[in-house]
């Protein structure tokens, strides 16, 4: 009976080592990471920012599945201990008791299971700063450098960029080798060589980094290495000391080193005395005038500066003064010293390559500078051309100089404007527009050329004065229909933004789209002058009328096409421009002259004359821009003096024509 007894006693005991095992194993993950936090219970209470990174590090480093959401939780002050125990808990508000204190749910920071309802005022919450959480953060990006979702780890990497520490160069390199993203894995490795030229442990590392960014033309690039070339001017009595960390030499009075800076740095190296003006070296001397001398010498022969500077030299010898130097004798001081820079930043080998990399990414910069600008300049020559063809077609043609050329480009610009009130789908409106406006700008033309040009024949100036009080007209209808303030003309979406090429060249889409409409008018212009009856007959009264009248072409219905033609693209090149320039009533006299201008220079009547003079043009405004981008006015100013000085040399154009055009 007693073994059996003792038989079931053991058994019993088994069973509860066992109950307890059991309960050990599902309890290790919490008694891990609440040991974790009372191990370093201590600093955690204090919550100081110098030292709390061993809390923070013992942590991240912990590998426990519950480390990552106890810092995101103690970073949002969700985490919250136990007074009595010094037990750490996440909590939820749970309302109030009978007696209205204010309760808690408190949950196991490693399960999350919900234990039990305390009373607020038992717990403490733990409430990290500003700097604390800004710690918390950076050990986070460990964590979500490996997060599965790509979005986690580019926001990872995001705050790396914004904000980055010596702790997160290993993080980084340990992600890389993990990251399957080939995008996000493009961008680790960038970044990790932007961290190794600042974190380096070794010079040869961060000069490999930084010799892999030449020519590279990131911002980001620039912004690490510039800190890098940071010097301090040093003063050397005779000549410039051998320095390995030497970045230059310089020369007291130059612009990088005027003489009281130079002065000044000698002065705060104890290496001269300090200045002295006059006003002080004269009271010193008359606050030691004794018997009518000051240090011996008579006060009456104290009436030049040189006087004044030997005795007050004397009583700087006599301990009496201390030691000071006049603005004479700045430039004998500073003759017998040399002056340099060195590197602060960084060990001379490291600025020397980042000096290296800069300069590659300068050359790069340039070329990329100069490719910008030609862009600019290709697109606004597409927009000469576009609003100088058409006048190009009847100055060439009917030798008539229309001054309202810019309204009807203006006029096209309204046109747009109008369709888009009725038609609101942008694509679809600007669809409508750019043949409406051809229509309407058309259709004004031919009734300008019957009702006005027609009588004025051979007639240049009656001409010109006519159709500059016809442009003033247009203008004051335009205000009274339309009023005075600019009118929008909405570009299409997929026409917003920039192609970005890289972080200096850049062409919007609506310059682009301009320069593409410009050669499918050169196509179409070319087209109808070349392959059609019409355009046959134009170039037939354009080289000689009196043979094209014999041969049955009536120059009268040539005339009207053509400037109707003429205005019909200028109404075109009008919806274009409005697209990014303010429609406005003066809006065609901003192009009138620019017009006129390629017209002249490539040659009358001419089409490839008017594309290489739109060329021409473009690109010449926008170099003398570039030369002078803070006055735009002067550098139009240039740009007409160039054109004069150029029609001196060829009045004809560029490409001139033969026949009546060569005859004016």
């Amino acid at each position: 009976m007693t073994r059996i007894l003792c038989t079931l006693i053991a058994s019993l005991l088994a069973c509860l080592a066992t109950l307890a095992s059991a309960q050990d194993d599902t309890a290790t993950d919490l008694s891990e990471i609440q040991a974790l936090l009372q191990q370093h219970r201590e600093i955690i209470e204090k919550s100081s920012r110098t030292t709390i990174q061993p809390a923070i590090d013992a942590l991240a480093d912990s590998g426990l599945p519950a480390a990552r959401e106890v810092l995101e939780k103690w970073q949002a002050r969700e985490m919250w201990q136990n007074e009595e125990t010094g037990l750490f808990y996440f909590v939820e508000e749970a309302g109030e008791d009978a007696d209205g204190e204010d309760l808690l749910k408190l949950f196991d920071i490693a399960t999350r299971e919900e234990l039990e309802t305390v009373l607020e005022d038992d717990m403490d919450q733990l409430k990290p700063n500003s700097g604390i959480r800004a710690l918390m953060g950076a050990a986070l990006v460990r964590f979500q450098l490996k997060d599965p979702s790509p979005i986690v780890r580019s926001g990872a990497l995001a705050a790396i960029e914004r904000d980055a520490e010596e702790s997160h160069l290993a993080t980084l390199r340990a992600a890389m080798g993990e990251e399957e993203n080939a995008a996000i894995q493009a961008r680790m490795q960038r970044l990790e060589r932007l961290l190794t030229i600042r974190f380096g442990e070794t010079d040869e590392e961060k000069i490999e980094a930084i010799e892999s960014f030449h020519g590279d033309l990131g911002v980001d690039v620039r912004a690490t290495l510039n800190p890098l070339l940071a010097t301090r001017i040093m003063a050397a009595e005779g000549e410039v000391p051998e320095d390995p960390a030497l970045a230059d030499e310089l020369k007291a009075g130059s612009e990088e080193l005027p003489y009281d800076e130079a002065y000044r740095i000698l002065v705060s190296n104890d290496l001269a005395p300090p200045l002295i003006n006059r006003n002080d070296q004269k009271a010193a001397l008359i606050a030691n005038i004794d018997n009518g001398k000051v240090a011996g010498i008579e006060v009456a022969s104290l009436d030049t500066d040189t006087a004044r500077d030997m005795a007050y030299d004397a009583l700087v010898e006599a301990g009496t003064v201390n030691a000071a130097a006049t603005e004479s004798e700045i430039d004998d001081i500073l003759a017998n010293f040399s002056f340099y820079t060195v590197y602060t930043a960084t060990s001379p080998q490291v600025a020397l390559a980042a000096a290296a990399a800069l300069q590659s990414i300068d050359t790069t910069v340039a070329v990329n500078q100069f490719l910008d600008l030609t862009l600019d300049a290709l697109s606004l020559a597409s927009i000469y051309f576009l609003a100088a063809i058409g006048l190009a077609i009847t100055f060439g043609v009917m030798r008539v100089i229309n001054m309202a050329h810019g309204e009807f480009i203006m006029m096209g610009a309204y046109t747009g404007y109008v369709v888009q009130q009725i038609v609101p789908d942008y694509t679809v409106s600007i669809a409508i527009a750019i043949p409406a406006a051809f229509v309407v700008t058309f259709a004004a033309g031919v009734a300008m050329e019957r009702l006005v040009i027609r009588h004025l024949y051979h007639r240049p100036l009656e001409t010109l004065l006519a159709t500059f009080g016809i442009s003033i007209a247009l203008q004051q209808l335009a205000k009274n229909i339309f009023g005075t303030q600019a009118r929008p003309l909405t570009s299409p979406d997929w026409l917003g933004g920039a192609m970005v090429i890289n972080d200096v060249v850049s062409i919007s889409y609506i310059r682009i789209a301009i320069f593409v409409l410009a050669l499918i008018f050169l196509g179409v212009f070319l087209f109808i002058m070349n392959r059609t009856r019409v355009g046959l007959e134009v170039r037939a009264v354009t080289q000689n009328p009196r043979m094209a009248a014999s041969m049955g072409i009536n120059p009268d219905r040539i005339n009207m096409l053509t400037f109707g033609l003429g205005s019909g693209i200028a109404g075109i090149a009008g919806v274009a421009i409005g697209l990014y320039a303010q429609v406005t009533s003066e809006l065609g006299q901003a192009y009138i002259v620019q017009s006129f201008m390629t017209v002249v220079v490539g040659g009358v009547g001419n089409i490839w004359g008017t594309l290489l003079g739109a060329t021409l043009i473009g690109f010449l405004q926008k170099f003398i821009e570039w030369f002078n981008p803070s006055n735009t006015l002067a550098a139009q100013t240039y740009m007409i003096i160039f054109i004069i000085i150029f029609i001196q040399f060829r009045p004809r154009g560029l490409i001139a024509l033969k026949g009546r055009a060569a005859e004016a």
